[in-house]
C-alpha cells in the first residue's frame, strides 16, 4: 500500500511540473514552436538533438517530454492498481485513458490549430490531478475519519471542489478566448465558499481534513494575490516591477495554485463522503416494544 501511495504522489507532483511548464508554454506563446506531432521537426520526439532547444522550442519540446514521462508514470501507476482491486482499480483505469486522451488533445493541438483543443487540453489536466490527488489519498494509510459531519457540510465540500474546478476552466477561457467575465464571476464564488467549507472543516478534527482546510486557507490568500497581481499586470496601464518577466511567472504562478486550491478542496471533499460512510448506522428501536419492555415485571433473579 505504502509504494502504491508513494508512486501516486510521485505522478501527482510530476503532473504539478507539468501544468506549470505547460503555463510557461502557453504565456510565452510557444504552443506551436514545434510545428509537427508526434514528431519534433521530422526527429524522433526522444531523440531531438538538445542543441536545437533554444527558445520557444525549449518550453514546448520540454513539455512534450514531461508529459510522456507522466503518461508512464500513470501507466506503472495504473498497473500497480490494477492488482489493489476494487475502486482503485478502476481509478487507476481511468487515469490510464485521461492521460492517453491528454497526449493526443494535445498532439491534435499542435496540428489542428484550433483554440478549442487548447481549452480542452487544460482543463482535462487539472481534471487529472484532482484525480491523482484523490488516488494518492485513497491508497494511503489515512485513518478513517472518527466522526459523521453535518450533510450541509458534505454537500459543500462537494460543490466547492466542482465550483474550483469550473472556475480553472473558466482561466483557461479568459487566456485562450478573452473571457475575463466568466473568471471574474467564478472567483467571486469561490471566495465565498471556499473560506466557509476550509473554516468548517477545520474545526472537525479530522486528522486529514484539518490540515486540508488550513492549507486551503492558505492558499486562498496567496491566490488572490496572484489573482489580483495577473489581473492589473494584463488589463491595466498600471507599471508592475519586473515587467516582462513578472507578466509571465505571475499568471504561471496563479495556475500552478488553482491546481493546489483544486487538490486541497478533492480532499476535503474526499474526506467528508468518507465520514458519510464510516458514520454509525443508528439502531431504531420500536418504541412501543419499548414501552413494553420497561411495564413487564423482571423475573426475580434475573
Amino acid at each position: 500500500m505504502a509504494v502504491t501511495h508513494r508512486l501516486a504522489l510521485v505522478t501527482a507532483a510530476a503532473t504539478l511540473v507539468l501544468i506549470l511548464v505547460g503555463g510557461l508554454v502557453t504565456n510565452t506563446g510557444a504552443a506551436l514552436a514545434v510545428p509537427d506531432w508526434p514528431s519534433t521537426f521530422g526527429y524522433n520526439m526522444f531523440l531531438f538533438p538538445w542543441s536545437r532547444m533554444v527558445g520557444g522550442v525549449l518550453y514546448e519540446h520540454s513539455h512534450r517530454l514531461l508529459g510522456a514521462a507522466v503518461g508512464l508514470l500513470t501507466l506503472g501507476l495504473a498497473a500497480a492498481l490494477w492488482r489493489r482491486g476494487g475502486r482503485l482499480r478502476t481509478l487507476g483505469l481511468v487515469a490510464a485513458l485521461a492521460v492517453i486522451a491528454q497526449g493526443v488533445l494535445g498532439g491534435l493541438r499542435v496540428v489542428l490549430v484550433k483554440d478549442a483543443l487548447a481549452i480542452l487540453h487544460g482543463g482535462l489536466a487539472q481534471a487529472f490531478f484532482g484525480l491523482l490527488v484523490a488516488i494518492a489519498l485513497l491508497a494511503s494509510r489515512a485513518p478513517a475519519p472518527a466522526r459523521a459531519i453535518e450533510p450541509s457540510l458534505r454537500a459543500l465540500t462537494v460543490l466547492a471542489a466542482a465550483l474550483v474546478y469550473v472556475q480553472i476552466v473558466f482561466g483557461a477561457l479568459l487566456t485562450h478566448a478573452g473571457r475575463l467575465d466568466l473568471h471574474l464571476a467564478g472567483a467571486v464564488l469561490v471566495f465565498v465558499l471556499a473560506p466557509i467549507v476550509a473554516a468548517r472543516a477545520r474545526r472537525g478534527g479530522d486528522p486529514v481534513a484539518a490540515p486540508a482546510a488550513r492549507a486551503l486557507l492558505a492558499l486562498l490568500g496567496v491566490q488572490l494575490v496572484l489573482g489580483v497581481g495577473s489581473y492589473l499586470a494584463r488589463f491595466s496601464p498600471i507599471w508592475i516591477p519586473g515587467e516582462q518577466l513578472t507578466m509571465l511567472l505571475l499568471p504561471v504562478a496563479h495556475r500552478v495554485v488553482g491546481s493546489l486550491i483544486l487538490g486541497a478542496a478533492v480532499i476535503l471533499a474526499l474526506r467528508a463522503i468518507a465520514a458519510e460512510a464510516s458514520a454509525p448506522v443508528p439502531v431504531v428501536c420500536d418504541p412501543a416494544f419499548a414501552r413494553r419492555l420497561v411495564a413487564e415485571p423482571r423475573l426475580e433473579g434475573s
